[in-house]
């Protein structure tokens, strides 16, 4: 009781303290005496003394006895006094968060989360500056005003500890535990301890996996309105001023949501009442030049913390890399980071450590990725780019050019610059890198300032760059890195031969680039990227480059050029992408014998060496036809091919993880193996292709699934398919681990399945478009087998669908649901209806609005899920989809750029 009490604010009494010392002095006494009694007894004819002697203290431990025993009595329950020195919960002074709707909620989450009984360790992670400290602070406080009887958020006592930058000292640690509880040392498991809490803020996010967290609470920036808020707070009403307002939102975004950043740089800009004061501060943000002290000290040196946090060089082994390098880096880009791209460039400078290969390289370079990731460093942007907060990358440019001469660079991407003027800030004694990334450049200088210590030249996604001068490259002896993708050149100038230092050549999507000039002499190059060229021929010299190590180089009209020999070469190749015409039996068998070779991408009509490849894409066909290529899995894609009957693709198959199918027929033939299965092959796509979907064929149902590891299946305009059901059992599959069905343009579908003992088990996600005949997703009714739980559902254009179907069980798992252009769904399963586990309905306000509910009270509960879809929405992923297979990549990019709906585009 006073053990329990004394944890929760309270002390024990001085008077209290004193009458428990007496009883254990006592109880020691009693015991002492019981060894003498036995003492005694032992020596009973000749130990009278002793005898007397005990008989004396046993009366006097009675006395005593009865006195404890009143005093004990008199106390009643008042044995403890609130302990004035350790409050319950200390206030902790920080900004409030009270008009932050973002922070707001997050609160509220960790208020619920702190009365789960089931979460007692609770992770919070975000970059630094984002608030997580005043978060916690904020949570310190209102936590404080619980009422005590509030049994679940009334903790005995709230410590708050500090863990500090590495060395750590845990006795320090101890210390601030040890000065909050007086006398207790330590931090309970709260496992073991029912109604303990841990709160963990960290930057790191392995931080919290290591401290095995119950949840994890991702803190990100604020929304632009909640920004321009709480910069107004901190700056004051001068930032509304008629003619000071447009510039102080323009500074308010360029803070990036970040609460630190906004806060202090408002702070800053409180009372600055002239225009001009205003307009020179953006001027600093946007060119990343901390412009106030408190701006270095209060942010920069905060988020550098993060950077500091990162494992050196020196500290690890020659094949970890150079992580803090990495990161500086990523500066060099203006916002979206290709993945790819960057790992290819650490590789060429030398940042990804000592490795035998280029996939251990790679490999590496994913893993400072995502370490990067896990420090907030940077952030996911789609499967294959990063992107750096506008702050952070501010900081990276800021210790770049602040901490030694190693990552001194010239950072001008992003910024439509039109030229590179002589004015521009280039120390080109110490300049290590330059990046003119994503700019409108049109002409390069003729006579450039030698850089002699330049390693990385950026001057991609420059697509008005037509010409680059001839004597333009003798100004950067040492380049390593040299990235020209996607600009208009029409041919590199000479002068590239005397780049003997570089590494990796990037000219990806140069469409106007037709030929190259000699390269014998880049003598060190590891990466040729020539991917999405109009090259006509190979370039002269190309087979001096015996250190080539990735060759990414269209082969559509090169065939004629690439000679007998050429393939020998290259003894140190580890990748060769040449998608393409047909490169003939003697380049394949080239390739065949180099034994370094573990990556290829090319058209061919044999398989002798893909056992050993780890991946590939092989394309069987008889016309060209463009295909998005996921180039990290083993695919194959064969293109109008009538007949398999003599199993002439069964070889590949059993070593390919994806298959394609365009305009082909006996798919029965192709698939179904009477002697094997094709168990490495994961997704299945058929694309208008003629299939009789009759009964399997005699002797092989029941026997062997020929796709028993089929993860994804998608059927586009395939014309005589009538369900699902009908496919698999027509093949032999059973569907066993299916998980993503993707169904569109099949004019004859009625129904997915026809009962729900034929819908896999492990179905999650269905994509439905395009099907003018589908009534009904699953017909009949319950079957006695396992239910598919499907999590996310997508309905586009099916005029005809009224029902999902009597299976009502297959819906309770729905967690997403999109539903356009399809006007005779009137009423949602009454699973959904009811379901807790919604988080989004997708589709047009008038379809919602119409929709009929079993009770009103489903819909209000449902209404928070619903968000409004657009017609132009549906029309782009058509029209994407369309563009992409005849590759006409102008409107493209119009997509992409939201410009296609534009009139003026």
């Amino acid at each position: 009781m006073v053990e329990k009490d004394e944890g929760e604010g309270y002390k024990t009494k001085p008077d209290v303290i004193k009458w428990i010392k007496d009883v254990c002095e006592l109880q020691n006494e009693w015991e002492t005496m019981q060894q003498s009694i036995a003492t005694a007894k032992t020596f009973a004819y000749k130990c009278w003394s002793l005898r007397s002697q005990v008989s004396t203290q046993a009366h006097k431990i009675q006395d005593q006895l009865s006195r404890l025993k009143q005093i004990g009595e008199s106390f009643g329950s008042n044995l403890m006094v609130e302990n004035y020195q350790m409050k319950r919960v200390e206030f902790i002074a920080g900004p409030s968060i009270q008009s932050q709707s973002t922070a707001t909620r997050n609160l509220n989450k960790i208020l619920q989360l702190l009365q789960d009984d089931k979460v007692c360790i609770i992770g919070m992670v975000g970059p630094g500056g984002v608030g997580k400290t005043t978060l916690v602070k904020n949570l310190n406080n209102e936590l404080l005003k619980i009422n005590v009887s509030n049994s679940k958020l009334s903790f005995g006592v709230v410590v708050w500890v500090t863990v500090p930058k590495p060395p750590i000292d845990i006795k320090k640690i101890q210390a601030q535990i040890v000065s909050r509880l007086n006398l207790k040392v330590g931090v309970p498991q709260p496992k073991a301890h029912t109604g303990s809490k841990v709160i963990i803020t960290s930057r790191f996010g392995n931080v919290c996996k290591k401290m095995k967290t119950d949840t994890e609470m991702n803190i990100s920036t604020l929304k632009e309105d909640e920004s321009w808020q709480l910069f107004i707070k901190t700056a004051g009403d001068v930032a509304n001023r008629e003619n000071i307002q447009p510039i102080a939102r323009d500074i308010a975004r360029e803070c990036g949501g970040l609460p630190l950043a906004i806060t202090v740089i408002g702070a800053c800009m409180s009372g600055k009442n002239r225009v001009e004061e205003w307009v020179d501060v953006l001027d600093s943000l946007r060119i990343s030049e901390p412009y106030d002290k408190d701006v270095i000290d209060e942010v920069y040196k905060v988020i550098k913390l993060s950077f500091d946090y990162l494992e050196s060089p020196d500290t690890g082994s020659k094949r970890r890399g150079d992580i803090k390098s990495c990161f500086l880096y990523c500066s060099l880009y203006p916002v979206d980071i290709p993945t790819e791209d960057l790992i290819h460039c650490w590789w060429a400078e030398g940042f990804l450590g000592e490795h035998d290969t280029y996939e251990k390289a790679y490999n590496r370079g994913v893993t400072i990725i995502g370490s990067l990731k896990h420090a907030c460093l940077l952030e996911a942007d789609g499967m294959d780019c990063v992107k750096m907060h506008d702050v952070v990358r501010d900081v990276a440019k800021w210790i770049a050019n602040s901490f030694g001469d190693e990552h001194i660079s010239v950072f001008q991407a992003g910024i439509g610059l039109t030229e590179i003027s002589h004015t521009t800030k280039v120390s080109a004694a110490s300049v290590k890198r330059i990046s003119f990334a994503s700019n409108k450049i049109e002409y390069l200088p003729d006579c450039f300032t030698e850089c002699s210590k330049t390693t990385s030249l950026l001057l991609q996604d420059n697509e008005s760059l037509v010409k680059i001068p001839d004597k333009f490259f003798l100004s950067f002896p040492a380049l390593r890195v040299l990235n020209l993708s996607h600009t208009g050149i029409r041919a590199l100038p000479c002068s590239i031969e005397e780049l003997r230092q570089l590494h990796a050549l990037m000219l990806q999507n140069c469409r106007m680039l037709k030929e190259l000039p000699s390269i014998g002499n880049l003598c060190n190059l590891q990466l040729l990227d020539c991917d999405r060229t109009w090259l006509r021929c190979l370039p002269e010299g190309m087979d001096k480059l015996t250190n080539l190590r990735d060759l990414n180089m269209p082969a559509s009209y090169l065939q004629s050029s690439i000679r007998e020999g050429f393939f020998l070469k290259f003894s140190s190749i580890e990748r060769v992408d040449m998608m393409g015409s047909c490169l003939g039996a003697t380049s394949f068998d080239e390739l065949s014998s180099l034994h370094n070779l573990t990556c290829l991408y090319i058209t061919l009509d044999s398989s002798s060496i893909i056992n050993r490849l780890k991946r590939f894409c092989i394309e069987v066909r008889d016309t060209l036809t463009y295909l998005p290529i996921d180039k990290s899995t083993k695919m194959i894609s064969v293109s109008h091919c009538e007949t398999f009957s003599n199993g002439e693709l069964s070889g590949m198959l059993q070593f390919a993880s994806h298959l394609y199918l365009e305009n082909c027929g006996g798919l029965s033939k192709l698939i179904v193996n009477k002697e094997s299965s094709f168990n490495r092959l994961k997704s299945l796509c058929i694309y208008k292709c003629c299939c009789d979907f009759g009964a399997v064929e005699e002797g092989i149902s029941g026997q062997i699934d020929p796709l028993p590891n089929l993860e994804y299946l998608s059927l586009v305009s395939v014309d005589h398919l009538k369900s699902v059901s009908d496919f698999g059992h027509s093949l032999g599959l059973r569907f066993s681990i299916l998980r993503h069905l993707d169904i569109s343009s099949c004019p004859r579908v009625t129904c997915l399945f026809n009962a729900v003992g034929s819908a896999p088990k492990n179905l999650e996600e269905i994509e439905i478009k395009g099907c003018v005949e589908l009534v009904v997703l699953c017909g009949g009714s319950l079957a006695n087998s396992e239910t598919p739980r499907v999590r996310k559902l997508s309905l586009r254009g099916l005029p005809k669908l009224a029902t999902f179907g009597e299976a009502q069980s297959m819906w309770e798992h729905m967690e997403e649901l999109n539903v356009t252009h399809c006007n005779k769904l009137r009423k949602l399963p009454l699973s959904i209806q009811t379901s807790n586990n919604i988080k989004l309905i997708q589709g047009y306000s008038e379809w919602w609005s119409q929709l009929e509910w079993d009770d009103d009270n489903f819909k209000s509960n449902l209404e928070h899920c619903f968000k409004e879809d657009y017609p132009t929405m549906f029309l782009k992923e058509i029209l994407r989809k369309l563009l992409l297979r005849h590759r006409l990549d102008k409107f493209l990019s119009l997509v992409r750029k939201d410009e296609l709906f534009d009139a003026n585009a």
